[in-house]
């Protein structure tokens, strides 16, 4: 299931910043209504089974360390396998129709919820938010974590490993003969650096926009696109659209 939320500034101007991920990610935590399924959520060291879009901001222009929308109006969908998940967040919506945003209040202007598309055994999808797929590397005698890029075939089978073990997690199964083949055609590919405050720390990630064929069983399609593709899913990486 997924949501679009439609948010506006009652300045009728708004600044965003050009690495927005940890700003969305705390305004999800914060309206899941259900606190202790939000503390659980937050705490868990597991995978988060949510994922968000990227920012769609209406009517902007871009400034020196952002962008800016000049009316204000800003929106981004929120996809989950979890209905439970997407009901809270609907009533922590609805019970408080105001949505911090770097100090600011936006007003919450719609909550719209989406309908379900006819998925079949191919997919052609396009990424709404960069998709991040990373592996341990030795280098100078170290192991560092490293961001693969589309050209590397390791990309894709990390995809499908990553898609098979989150359903399986979310679905409390041991094992499963579902299978997925994800690939590209390269046609679309735009690399997107985004760096992830968390607390005083920042991280850096190397991530891709791009478009993605699907091909398997229809549970694991359904799953790639409620949950998302690839690492850091709850960060706001890896959500994906069926191209019609």
């Amino acid at each position: 299931m997924r949501l679009k939320i439609t948010l506006k500034s009652k300045k009728n101007r708004l600044k965003i910043p050009f690495n927005y991920n940890h700003i969305v990610s705390a305004i999800i935590y914060n309206k899941i209504h259900d606190l202790e399924f939000a503390q659980k959520l937050h705490s868990s060291n597991s995978y988060k089974f949510f994922t968000f879009s990227s920012i769609h901001i209406h009517k902007f222009r871009q400034v020196k360390d952002g962008f800016l929308s000049q009316n204000g109006t800003i929106d981004f969908l929120i996809s989950s396998p979890d209905d439970y998940l997407i009901k809270t967040l609907v009533e922590g919506f609805l019970e408080d129709q105001t949505v911090n945003f770097m100090g600011e209040d936006l007003l919450v202007q719609k909550i719209e919820l989406l309908p379900v598309p006819d998925f079949e055994e191919k997919a052609n999808v396009n990424t709404l938010s960069p998709v991040i797929v990373r592996i341990k590397k030795e280098v100078g005698g170290k192991l560092k974590i490293w961001d693969l890029n589309p050209g590397d075939g390791q990309f894709y089978r990390n995809l499908e490993n990553n898609l098979i073990k989150k359903y399986k997690e979310f679905n409390g199964l041991e094992e499963t003969d579902k299978k997925i083949k994800i690939s590209s055609e390269m046609r679309n590919v735009k690399r997107k650096r985004i760096t992830i405050d968390k607390g005083e720390e920042q991280t850096f990630h190397r991530a891709f926009l791009m478009d993605l064929v699907l091909e398997g069983d229809l549970d694991l399609i359904k799953f790639a696109y409620d949950a998302g593709l690839g690492e850091k899913s709850g960060l706001g990486f890896g959500m994906v659209d069926l191209i019609l």
